[in-house]
């Protein structure tokens, strides 16, 4: 293979030894080969460890709605009611059945100790009488799912119904979700099975946030999807207030260190698909350098692979830089 070779991009400039063009008047780094986080990146999505869809179990019009998202609620606070006439007639049709066959049974068993009727009589009034009790117990449930209450203390993410709209069974009403615990999922792909095995921890980058933090735990879930061939990784979060569920998140999983010279990212200027930094002389002169790039690694850091030595001087704001360096010409 043939040796790259990286040519200076623009221009050298002398600078004045004057205060105008001080040392300090731009941010300044010496790079020097360091250890890294090796590791690769994935997309994934912030998720509550312990939600709860609630839904009713009856069939009736919602006649009252005492919550909606974003209400913090507690275990057992009633959410909404739901028109249960049906459920209450069921229930006293229950309970008259039961009437009859409780009567029906005892009245037997004065007959069998008359021997007037057969033991096998008083058994089908039992199991008559069993079965009447059975859906009298039934039918009183009913009656209580009527009232939607929620299952757990937590915040309400979303309501899925209104007053008036008709609740059927197993329909959504309310998800609810306890904010104190959340992680995110992401999507390795089937090639990346066996750097993951030697994951020893990930950082989590919220970019709408700005902010980064350090997994507390990371599960690879047994399993692989047959269609897509990814596997599902759970990543533990921190107490973290300001994230959502739903939220959308960068993992950073951390396989292991290595030396690199490395240059921030900000400190790299493009030009279409040419990139470089500046660099700072001895003697105050600047160049803008062409350098080849490797990958992302650390906490905002790009891998340098040719172009730079170790003990170079590049300017961390190259912005700044090129405004005083137009407006000194």
């Amino acid at each position: 293979m043939k040796p790259i070779r990286l040519f200076p991009l623009l221009f050298v400039l002398s600078l004045p030894l004057s205060p105008v063009w001080a040392v300090d008047a731009w941010s300044v780094l010496t790079v020097k080969p360091h250890a890294v986080d090796l590791g690769f990146a994935a997309e994934s999505v912030v998720e509550a460890v312990q939600q709860s869809t609630v839904s009713t179990q009856v069939a009736g019009r919602i006649l009252e709605v005492r919550a909606d998202a974003g209400q913090k609620v507690s275990k057992g606070e009633v959410l909404m009611r739901i028109d249960g006439r049906e459920a209450s007639e069921a229930a006293r049709a229950a309970e008259a059945q039961f009437g009859v066959a409780r009567l029906n049974y005892e009245r037997q068993q004065q007959l069998l100790a008359r021997k007037f009727v057969s033991q096998a009589a008083v058994d089908r009034a039992k199991a008559d009488f069993d079965a009447a009790a059975a859906q009298r117990a039934a039918a009183g449930a009913s009656q209580s799912h009527a009232t939607i209450v929620a299952p757990m203390a937590g915040i309400i993410a979303r309501r899925h119904a209104e007053q008036g709209d008709m609740a059927m069974p197993g329909g959504p009403l309310f998800t609810i979700y306890q904010p104190g615990r959340l992680r995110v999922t992401a999507s390795v792909p089937q090639a990346r099975l066996q750097e993951m095995r030697g994951v020893k921890g990930a950082k989590v980058e919220f970019p709408e946030l700005g902010k980064r933090v350090e997994a507390s735990s990371v599960q690879l879930l047994p399993t692989t999807d047959a269609a897509t061939h990814v596997t599902v990784v759970r990543v533990n979060l921190p107490p973290l207030p300001e994230a959502l569920p739903g939220m959308f998140a960068r993992v950073y999983f951390v396989t292991g260190q290595a030396e690199k010279l490395t240059v921030p990212a900000s400190a790299v200027v493009r030009r279409g698909e040419v990139a470089g930094v500046y660099v700072q002389a001895s003697d105050n002169r600047l160049s803008l350098r062409q350098v080849r790039l490797g990958e992302a690694v650390g906490q905002g850091e790009i891998e340098v692979l040719a172009g730079l030595t170790a003990g170079d001087q590049v300017v961390t704001t190259p912005v700044q830089a090129a405004i005083q360096l137009k407006s000194g010409r």
